[in-house]
């Protein structure tokens, strides 16, 4: 079955196809799919486009009691079907045994959005639709295909974990991610480079930020950038303003959002290790097994594991907005809370921005890219297996270095080799001495035995600008690659 994508849905071509594909399924069975994604990323927009392309059925749950959100789904079933009178299940089991069966002239999507308020209020739920899907109870199903969709990450990937109910019996997996900031560049439709970079480290790829929180206002140009700000990010009446502590609220499911706070303001000031996250709060490093994975499974942290020491690992926060909140909005929220005042704190802020911000997500810019995007001519015919930040001792001078990118491959035999080491720096210009540290550490790595060292390429990445002496030596020897903005963005 074709499904025709809405021409004004931007990108998620691939998402689209995958629910086409599961949606056209032709098997005379009900078939169950999960579709998950951090808030805003257009989950709904994109499933309830789906059902009206094809007359399906989106239901969408609310907060509420078992009781209200049984009569709210069969008002709405009833609604679907024309029935002049709304269904009253007297339970989940009557309502899903009914569900399953209004597919009756072939397969049709049938949609639950927001699943986890249904679960929370009718812990059951999710055995009863495993009980509905078994081979047995198939023989009176009509092919339905049941979407579940959910924001909250954690409970929405243990639908299909472990010993879950619905383990083993969904068709479908699918992520909604937020825009890569190649897209994101496109969605905002930012001329700019520089400028695109620095709205991309504020917020993100989350399309709604563009849309109702801002309502389509983007910079006009590099001019703009900061007065762009100002007016919506540190402006109290923007609704932008108060997302990041929303955000992590909805996320964490109510839990005292106190602990995650202080762990993504240790994060956001550099402190990317455990025992330094645990330094920066005074806590032990045990105490933080729960917050840190509590964040890992909402999606707002990711856990990296240093690219030549499996012992060692980062911890970066994953939802730009975030790191802008705890970086430049925190340390000064009772003067932004004054209307007018943003002008006034954002100049003390600005370095911080640029040093707590920016850089570090430029540098994360930098690994997408050469994880992704990346031609021959940067990382030569191997593609890249892995892209991540690395330490590397150096015993001579009692000292170790940090890599901000070294990329590994894989070769024929499945072994790893390494493909280049490189720095990234936001507003730095890079000149030789940035070359010579890089020839130093790689010099480490050619004595430690790393495979591929002694041809890894030299990579340098600048969001500002080369010297003159370094593009020289580009020029002359073929182991080094200058990265700029056009690179990245394509």
């Amino acid at each position: 079955m074709l499904i025709q994508k809405p021409s004004h849905m931007f990108d998620r071509d691939f998402e689209w196809g995958e629910l086409s594909r599961f949606v056209g399924n032709p098997a005379e069975r009900a078939t169950l799919g999960i579709v998950s994604g951090r808030r805003r990323q257009g989950k709904t927009f994109l499933l309830d486009a789906l059902t009206r392309q094809t007359g399906g059925f989106l239901f969408t749950a609310t907060e509420s009691t078992e009781a209200d959100s049984l009569r709210q789904f069969g008002q709405a079933l009833s609604a679907h079907l024309g029935e002049p009178t709304p269904f009253r299940f007297a339970d989940w089991v009557e309502a899903i045994t009914r569900l399953m069966q209004i597919a009756a002239e072939g397969p049709l999507p049938v949609v639950i959005d927001e699943f986890p308020y249904l679960a929370k209020a009718s812990p059951a739920l999710p055995s009863i639709i495993q009980r509905a899907l078994d081979p047995t109870a198939q023989d009176t199903n009509s092919p339905i295909r049941l979407l579940l969709c959910g924001s909250a990450m954690s409970f929405m990937g243990g639908l299909l974990a472990g010993n879950a109910p619905l383990r083993g019996r969904a068709g479908l997996e699918l992520l909604v991610p937020t825009l890569d900031f190649r897209l994101a560049r496109e969605f905002w439709e930012i001329s700019d480079l520089r400028t695109a970079a620095l709205v991309n480290a504020v917020v993100g790829g989350t399309p709604a930020y563009r849309r109702e929180f801002v309502a389509d206002d983007a910079p006009t140009g590099s001019s703009d950038f900061e007065p762009w700000l100002t007016r919506t990010v540190l402006n109290p009446a923007s609704p932008l303003f108060r997302e990041a502590r929303y955000l992590l609220t909805e996320e964490t499911s109510g839990r005292d959002a106190a602990p995650y706070h202080a762990v993504l303001a240790a994060i956001t000031d550099g402190n990317t290790r455990r025992s330094g996250i645990a330094s920066y709060l005074g806590r032990k490093s045990t105490d933080l097994a729960h917050p840190l994975s509590v964040l890992v499974d909402a999606g707002l942290i990711s856990h990296e594991v240093d690219a030549f020491r499996s012992n060692r690992s980062n911890y970066r926060i994953t939802e730009p907005l975030l790191t802008f909140y705890h970086a430049v909005m925190r340390p000064a929220w009772g003067d932004l809370e004054r209307p007018g005042r943003a002008g006034h704190v954002w100049p003390r802020m600005r370095h911080t921005f640029e040093s707590k911000v920016v850089g570090p997500h430029f540098e994360s810019m930098c690994r997408q890219w050469l994880r992704w995007h990346a031609d021959d001519e940067i990382l030569g015919e191997i593609r890249p297996a892995s892209v991540a930040s690395g330490t590397v001792a150096d015993p001579d001078a009692r000292t170790t270095h940090e890599l901000d990118l070294v990329v590994h491959g894989r070769t024929e035999d499945g072994g790893r080799r390494l493909l280049a080491i490189g720095e990234a720096k936001w507003s730095e210009p890079l000149g030789v001495g940035h070359l010579e540290r890089l020839r130093h550490i790689k010099r480490l790595l050619v004595a430690k035995c790393e495979p591929g060292a002694d041809s890894a390429r030299l990579l340098l990445c600048s969001g500002s600008d080369f010297s003159e002496t370094l593009q020289q030596a580009q020029a002359s020897e073929s182991d080094i690659a200058l990265v700029d903005l056009n690179h990245l963005y394509g």
